[in-house]
């Protein structure tokens, strides 16, 4: 008998007939003799309805109250959902993310967690209930609501894996798995049987939507076992999904690139004529870090006069608030020429283990884009991937060309 905790994201649980569908998955589990922790996020499109009515009310909603607007999505899913098992002849019990007790810090809509309190789910699942824990979602040392920003819900699920040393966690959403690149910009793209958590690491940050970032942190600082399921399967027919793995050497005949990994959700900003001297990195991205903005990219070009360009790159929603921070307060400290920025770009990067040991891949990577036209902005390499920054115009032909230059279309 497993513990296992399984979260369904918003098309999962969209309709009435989707939950029900999800509460026969899960029985189907409970007869196997597994107990089973439910984390479930907000039906689909209703955090963006919830945004839409904040923004109605408030250009730039308050951060806290934000907050408490947002949490009743998954309030309402969870709700539903325990009524749902019940249906199926289950004891099943639901709880806020508060009622837990995840506590969180402060970061309204980008909080961390801090710590789980698993003892009343614990209680629960002792007695035979089926625990439904809303995703996305905590409370503050002062307790106040908070959430964990775009698919938080992932999180809650691995950090509930972790706080209850689970056997498995179970990531439920609309694919079977996780794929070498988006099927639906190159149809021949497989699905991996195995990736590495170093792997998933790099996809998730570098823009693949499978799975949210810091739920894969969390596995892998936890040792979660973690699985990529489809709950748009029929129970008869559910597949082994992609298990994430904690060795590299666990996934048998490893590809040299495992994936192609893009974001569409990228800007360029660059600081002209900076003076080049110690310590003007800090000055300009001190002020962008304080106003908790995250910067991807940096790239530094020297001139030939004592100055230097300074870019960076931020996510396409943050880009006007750092432009602003950028001309008012960067730019006069440290007499700067000019700010200027381009929110028409985007990342693409070839992900894979492999790349420790052959060589060649970058030229292979650069070769490939400039047969086909293809003028590249910014490099960032690590040993398991090489990420360029490019004209957003050119991102699916990128994306295709270099899933068949590295004959991706050919594992599995």
């Amino acid at each position: 008998m497993a513990l296992i905790v399984q979260k369904y994201g918003g098309t999962s649980v969209g309709s009435s007939e989707r939950i029900q569908a999800v509460a026969r998955r899960v029985s189907r589990y409970c007869a196997q003799g597994h107990r089973v922790v439910v984390v479930v996020s907000a039906m689909s499109g209703e955090t963006n309805r919830l945004i839409a009515l904040a923004r109605d009310i408030q250009r730039e909603p308050d951060p806290r109250e934000l907050d408490v607007v947002l949490a009743t999505g998954e309030q309402v899913a969870i709700g539903l959902t325990a009524m749902a098992l019940q249906a199926q002849g289950l004891k099943a019990r639901s709880y806020t993310g508060s009622q837990v007790r995840i506590l969180t810090d402060s970061a309204h809509t980008k909080a961390r967690i801090v710590e789980i309190d698993s003892q009343r789910i614990l209680n629960d699942l002792r007695e035979g209930f089926v625990v439904v824990v809303a995703g996305f979602q905590g409370v503050d040392a002062e307790n106040d609501i908070t959430t964990l920003g775009r698919g938080g819900s992932d999180t809650t699920a691995v950090a509930l894996a972790a706080a209850l040393r689970a056997d498995e966690a179970q990531i439920y959403t609309d694919v079977d798995g996780v794929y070498t690149t988006d099927p639906r910009i190159v149809p021949e793209a497989r699905r991996l049987d195995r990736i590495t958590f170093e792997e998933m690491l790099e996809m998730s940050s570098l823009g693949s939507k499978v799975l949210q970032i810091r739920s894969v942190e969390f596995a892998g600082k936890y040792q979660v076992r973690l699985r990529v399921l489809s709950s748009f399967e029929a129970d008869d027919r559910e597949g082994p999904g992609t298990l994430i793995t904690f060795e590299e050497e666990q996934v048998m005949e490893q590809p040299i690139i495992s994936g192609i990994a893009f974001n569409r959700d990228e800007a360029k900003l660059t600081v002209l004529g900076v003076p080049d001297k110690p310590g003007i990195a800090y000055q300009i991205l001190g002020p962008i870090a304080d106003a908790n903005i995250d910067v991807d990219m940096i790239v530094q070009n020297v001139g030939h006069d004592g100055s230097t360009d300074f870019s960076f790159t931020v996510n396409r929603g943050e880009f006007e608030r750092a432009r602003t921070i950028l001309e008012e307060q960067v730019k006069p400290h440290i007499g700067a020429r000019e700010v200027s920025g381009d929110p028409r770009i985007c990342k693409v990067s070839v992900v894979g283990m492999g790349m420790r040991s052959h060589v060649g891949i970058a030229s292979k990577m650069f070769r490939t884009l400039a047969e086909e036209g293809i003028n590249i902005q910014m490099i960032s390499t690590s040993e398991i991937k090489i990420s360029v920054i490019l004209d957003e115009k050119y991102l699916e032909l990128a994306v295709r060309v270099l899933h068949k230059a590295f004959e991706l279309d050919q594992i599995g």
